[in-house]
């Protein structure tokens, strides 16, 4: 074993931990656990916990079910909610084959054959996502809109304000689990809060964001309230999205950095976001997975309704941050499209993919918008070649099924997966009766 696994071993008896929970995640996103004694820690080390695959969505098939959890050493952790006394950890885990090959079928695996894509053309990939999410004063009703916990807005600071002591707690426990924020406030939405996280490789990330939705709906449930990451839970409010900081580094450098060029911004750079805007309609299925998620892209307010990049430009898709001198390492893009609800390892990774499919066919970047999108005509946008982006989840799955890229990169196994279960959701959503449609054809009709 080697010494990663030999601090864990020591640290499970300095620390008193009687439970392990290994966690995973399925192809949509959603965490999965199995609590294990430490005893079976070497064992699951050495050659994984074994589990029914086909009981886990989008995993296996029947006829192919086992399957393996091996635990990753270097994602242990303490979960600091457990309360005093004897502990209980956490290791997220790489799901294998009984042969020791990589499943197919895990989201985890396939950020980290993306990533090592990159890898071979020298590149690190960062990521600095900012989380938004609503708290409400509880759990919800059929029914019943849900009651937010306060009615405060953006950036405002309220006595006793439930989001302040919420988000006290939530930070403090997040860096006990080794997890940095930089920023917390208050968003636009009553009760909407948004908390930032420091920027990581992508891996780091993606785990961090599943351990972050996790901790937050502990707290929330600690204080009699409840959490969500829906990406549009109401109508006249905003929508809670993921804006995401990204950048490539080569070795120590910086590759988005150019000192002298426009924004200052590298051709790689250049190149990256030119990936991004192609493929955009493409990846997002993936990047926006839910029926709900396409409420706050045409919903205007914070979330981008077209695909453009401009340099400080709130409406765009893609920003390009304010520049701050002998600063350049600091240099990247924010992708504003995402939302929090996503599966993060899978979100990653066709984001990674389209950029870097950007630097190798060395796309050239179009002209980035200078207004307010929303404010222009749909012919003023046309004029200028910006696209909107998919505006409900049939069509971004119609998009999808054509996108070789996403083929590519997510894998045959979890591609098909992904799009049969998007397929079904609209499926059902499209056969509900809505209130909308009461409150206005009941009367009349």
């Amino acid at each position: 074993m080697g010494k990663q696994e030999d601090f864990v071993l020591r640290a499970l008896e300095e620390r008193d931990v009687r439970f392990v929970r290994l966690w995973f995640t399925d192809v949509l996103g959603f965490l999965k656990s199995v609590a294990v004694a430490p005893a079976e820690l070497e064992g699951a080390f050495s050659e994984g916990i074994g589990f029914d695959g086909s009981a886990i969505e989008g995993f296996a098939r029947v006829y192919e079910a086992d399957m393996l959890a091996k635990p990753d050493p270097s994602t242990f952790q303490i979960l600091p909610w457990r309360g005093e006394g004897p502990s209980t950890a956490r290791m997220f885990c790489d799901i294998v084959m009984p042969d020791g090959s990589p499943s197919y079928a895990d989201p985890r695996y396939v950020l980290k054959r993306t990533l090592s894509a990159a890898a071979d053309k020298g590149f690190t990939f960062y990521t600095h996502p900012e989380i938004e999410f609503y708290l409400f004063k509880d759990s919800p009703q059929d029914g019943v809109e849900p009651v937010p916990v306060d009615r405060s807005g953006y950036f405002d600071h309220t006595a006793h304000s439930h989001g302040s002591d919420f988000r006290r707690e939530a930070i403090t426990m997040l860096e006990a689990m080794g997890i940095s924020v930089e920023y917390s406030h208050h968003e636009g939405g009553p009760g909407q809060q948004e908390i930032d996280l420091r920027y990581a490789d992508a891996l780091s990330t993606a785990d961090n964001v599943m351990t972050f939705r996790t901790v937050v709906r502990e707290v929330a449930l600690s204080q009699d309230i409840w959490a969500t990451f829906m990406p549009k839970p109401f109508t006249t409010h905003p929508g809670s999205g993921m804006h995401t900081h990204l950048s490539l580094f080569e070795g120590d450098r910086n590759a988005f950095f150019e000192a002298g060029a426009e924004y200052q911004i590298s051709r790689t750079g250049r190149h990256f976001i030119a990936g991004l805007l192609k493929h955009a309609a493409e990846i997002t299925a993936v990047t926006n997975q839910w029926v709900n998620s396409y409420k706050r892209l045409i919903g205007g307010g914070e979330a981008p309704s077209y695909i453009c990049w401009g340099h400080n430009n709130r409406s765009a898709m893609i920003r390009v941050p304010m520049y701050k001198p002998n600063k350049g390492q600091s240099t990247r893009i924010e992708l504003r499209s995402m939302d929090a609800a996503c599966n993060p390892y899978l979100a990653f990774a066709v984001i990674l993919a389209a950029g870097m499919k950007g630097i190798e066919e060395e796309y050239e970047l179009p002209r980035e918008a200078e207004d307010d999108v929303w404010s222009l005509t749909e012919r003023e946008r046309k004029m200028l070649g910006i696209q909107p982006l998919p505006k409900t989840l049939a069509e971004a799955i119609h998009i999808a099924e054509d996108s070789e890229l996403l083929a590519t990169t997510l894998g045959e196994h979890v591609y098909d997966y992904f799009l049969r279960n998007k397929r079904a959701e609209w499926e059902d959503y499209r056969g509900q009766v809505s209130a909308f449609e009461r409150n206005q054809m009941l009367p009349v009709l």
